[in-house]
Parts: C-alpha cells; structure tokens; sequence
C-alpha cells in the first residue's frame, strides 16, 4: 500500500468514503513511510503509532456504521508540537518541557479529532517557534527533503518536512513571523496564516500573543482548504478569537479563478536582496495570473520596510513575559532542587539549563526593551509602526484585492550557515513578517525551483477574506502544475536516495 502516501488529501479522502481503503491501512502506510524516512529527515519528534492506528479504527468502525463522517476522516496529519494534545509529549522544541504530558488538549485538536483526522504524532521545531531554519530545536535539526544537508525552514521546519517527505497528507503549524510560510515555501509545500483570530489559539504554547496563529498545511491548496475549514471557528475559550463565519476556502480553491481579480505587487517585497532565480519564478508566475484574466499592478506600502524592526522589539517583548511561566515549580524541567537552595536559585538554574541561546536572546532583548525608561522608546514606538503598517495595508487593499511577493529572499540554505548570524537569520522573514503585524491572512504555494530547489509565492488578503487567498493559489497552482510537469509534487530526489525509498 505504499502508493497511498503520494496522494492528496482530498484524493485519500474519496478512497476512504467509497470503501476501497481503510483508514487503518492509509495510517499503517504512513507510519511505514515515517519508520523507512525519518532517521533522514527527523520531522517527527514522537509518533504515535498506537494512538494514531487506534483513532484509524474508531474512522473504520463508524464508517461501517454508515455514519456520517467528514471530508478528512482516516486522513492522517502531522501536529507541531508547539499545541497541547492530552497524554501526548508536548516538549515545544524545548528541554524546558521535556517529558510534559498535557492533561487537556488544545482546541484545534480536539477539532481535528472530532473530524476524525487522524493524529500520526509531534513534529520538530525551533524552540518556542524562536527560529527560521529548525535548527534551535533542543532535539535536533530537520533536514529538508529536497537536499538533507539544507534546512527546512523554521519555526515549523518539522511539519513542512513531514510533507515533502511524504510522511503525512496533512500538517498543523503555528505562525507568528512566518514559521508556515516560510518552511513551506522551502520545502516546496503550501501553508496558510488564516486571519488572526479566525483559529483557536487555546492550548497553544504562546510565543508572542498578538502575533501567534496557527494554520494548515499540505502539499496541495484543496488539501490546505479542506484543513483550514476543520480547524478554523470562533472558540469562546480564546478571548482573541473572531465570532464570524469562517470564510468559503473549500469553494474558493475548487473554484480557482481570478478574472477581473485586480493583484497588487508589493514593491518593497521584491527586487533587491532576492536572489534571481526567486524573482525568476515570482515574475513567471504574475505572468500566469496576467494570462488567466487578472489585472496586475505595482503597490507601495513603505512601512514595511520597518516591519523587522518593529517584529524583533513586539515578539521579544511578548516572549519576556510569556515564558515567565516556566519557573521549574509547576511542571517540566527542575534542576538544583536538592533541599539546599531557595526557589529563586532553583528557578535560576532551570532556566540556564532549559532554555536554548536563541530563547535566551530574544528573553533579554524583550525584557530590555519592556523595562523602565525604555519602554516608549522601543516597544511603544514598535507598536505605533505596526500601526503604520496596517494602515498600509489598508490602503492597499481599497484598491487591489490580493497582495502578492515571493515568500521567502532565498531558496533553502545550508545548514550552519547563518546559525551564528541572528540578523542574517531574522532577514530570512522580511517578507512574512508585514502580515503577522497587521493580523491579515497570507498563503505560501510553490512557484516552481530554483537550482533544483523550490520557490515559494505569497499571496496576501485582508483580514477575514482568506477564500481570495485559495481563488488565487488553486489558480496559480493548476496552471504551475502543468508547466513544471508534477516536479512540484513528486518525490524529493535526495531523500530517495540518501534514504532509500
């Protein structure tokens, strides 16, 4: 049954709902594929075997009760772990958790099971999703499939490897300066940010609050919409949560047609600082959006060019006092503590040994920057910048429907080549940045390869209209399809033979 781990979503789901495979037998696949890969890959920091194969059967037995179950029950799915899942380890990508087991899980996962989506385990990622290479995982680093000596992008490197390595149809990541953008547009994957607030943030490990959401991830934009749809809705328990109907993503990505669309290009998104082979493809592929009837035109939005800026003092600051709460005395990691030292020394010393340098970094530079006397001078003047950007995007959006740039300057690099350069790193989100400031909903698809490795394209819509995001994508993606022949969705070369598969 090995043919089974290279088709979509939504073509496993058709399968499964004419009976002609079984849940159990499309999860064993998977979890066949995870065992003959992972050693290469390292996506997966627990796989749930038992778990994942026991939920497959409850799909199996309702389904043979003829009960009426949802497009994606028997799929299975690769979960960041960054989001709560009771019993399950959820470590965050750092030593500070390892060995906490949730007793509750978060909400999209208990979306996730109620749609009867099938959990296969927890994928690796940067600690704290503080990184853009999943090289600052406590656990190890991923490798991304399409060259195993490059990264997958980061925060959630994992789950965008998971995909290309065909180890799961469907993923989960979290992002909150472009940690699904990014890996997907490395990995040659797709992932969304739905608008801030349009999934639960509950149960989810919090980095920077105003920034973090969690989204949808798979190798095709139906895929993607069919996830985003099971996921997404108001949930009293998250204060941030939006109480309105999810957009149409499902119709929007099988409808695929921008017409009459008008596409803004933003111009301080593009050009300069992108390496040629990326704006190669983002230029070819405006040209495909052109022929099939949308009007492109340029689109300034000049305060994003301090979107860095403003990021790098909002999420350290957020950060600073969302961590606080690892203090070694509730749960997880506790060192010192043999009866001889006073709390705040236990604290202390758990936190020295629990935290990697990235989390460490970015804790003093938000804790700078939140105290006395500097305050307005960086974290206030960072939000009054936010502002200014979403008033930019604002702007833009009164007279394009759609913003659109390449997702990431670069295709993926090697790893250990900007481990020990944290501006280097940072620049790697210029682009993604911009849409977590301002709470908007953004997508990244693949464009096509650059020295044989994938580009990303980011499409950007405003805030609660993230269908346009799948018109758009499902559009580019159908007519990408066909010019590159299926490169963009068959195996990844070296993972085939590094790994023998």
């Amino acid at each position: 049954m090995s043919e089974l781990i290279y088709k979509s979503a939504a073509q496993l789901s058709e399968s499964l709902a004419k009976k002609e495979v079984s849940a159990r037998e499309v999860t064993q696949a998977h979890l066949d594929r995870i065992a003959k890969v992972d050693k290469a890959v390292h996506a997966f920091l627990f796989v749930d075997t038992e778990g994942a194969l026991a939920q497959a059967d409850q799909v199996d037995a309702a389904r043979a009760k003829g009960e009426n179950l949802g497009p994606l029950a028997g799929v299975p799915l690769a979960l960041k772990d960054i989001l709560a899942q009771e019993g399950i380890p959820t470590t965050c990508g750092s030593k500070i958790l390892a060995g906490w087991r949730p007793p509750y899980s978060a909400t999209v996962v208990k979306k996730l099971r109620t749609a009867g989506v099938v959990i296969l385990g927890k994928t690796n990622m940067d600690e704290f999703a503080m990184g853009s290479s999943t090289e600052n995982s406590a656990y190890g680093t991923t490798q991304n499939p399409w060259d195993l000596k490059r990264i997958p992008g980061g925060s959630g490197g994992g789950s965008a490897a998971a995909l290309a390595a065909f180890e799961a149809p469907l993923a989960i990541g979290s992002d909150t300066g472009g940690s699904i953008r990014q890996p997907a547009a490395l990995t040659g994957t797709v992932g969304v940010k739905p608008t801030y607030g349009g999934v639960s943030r509950y149960g989810v490990v919090a980095f920077s609050s105003s920034l973090d959401q969690v989204g949808p991830c798979a190798r095709t934009v139906l895929d993607t919409a069919l996830l985003h749809e099971v996921i997404a809705g108001h949930d009293d328990y998250d204060a941030t949560s939006i109480n309105a109907p999810t957009p149409p993503v499902v119709a929007a990505a099988k409808r695929a047609d921008v017409k009459g669309m008008k596409i803004g290009v933003v111009k301080e998104l593009s050009g300069d600082g992108y390496e040629s082979g990326v704006s190669e493809r983002f230029e070819e592929s405006l040209e495909i959006l052109r022929s099939q009837g949308a009007t492109i035109e340029m689109v300034s939005c000049p305060n994003f060019d301090y979107g860095l800026a403003a990021y790098y003092l909002i999420a350290p600051s957020e950060a600073s006092s969302n961590l606080a709460r690892f203090d070694a005395m509730r749960y997880g990691l506790r060192v010192g503590d043999d009866g001889s030292r006073s709390a705040e020394e236990v604290m202390s010393m758990t936190r020295a040994a629990g935290f990697g340098r990235e989390v460490k970094r970015r804790i003093i530079l938000g804790t700078y920057a939140l105290s006395a006397g500097y305050y307005d001078a960086y974290y206030g003047s960072a939000q009054k910048v936010r502002t200014l950007i979403t008033q930019d995007f604002a702007k833009a959006f009164s007279s394009v429907d759609v913003l659109v740039s390449p997702t990431t300057p670069t295709v993926a690099f090697p790893i250990g080549e900007k481990s020990n350069d944290p501006v280097a790193m940072y620049l790697s989100d210029v682009a993604t940045i911009p849409v977590n400031l301002a709470g908007v909903a953004a997508m990244s698809l693949p464009a096509g390869l650059s020295e044989g490795l994938p580009v990303g394209f980011q499409i950007i819509a405003p805030a609660m209209k993230d269908d346009r995001l799948y018109l758009v994508g499902a559009a580019l993606e159908r007519e990408l399809a066909a010019k590159w022949g299926g490169v963009l969705t068959t195996k990844a070369p070296k993972l085939i033979s590094a790994a023998g598969a």
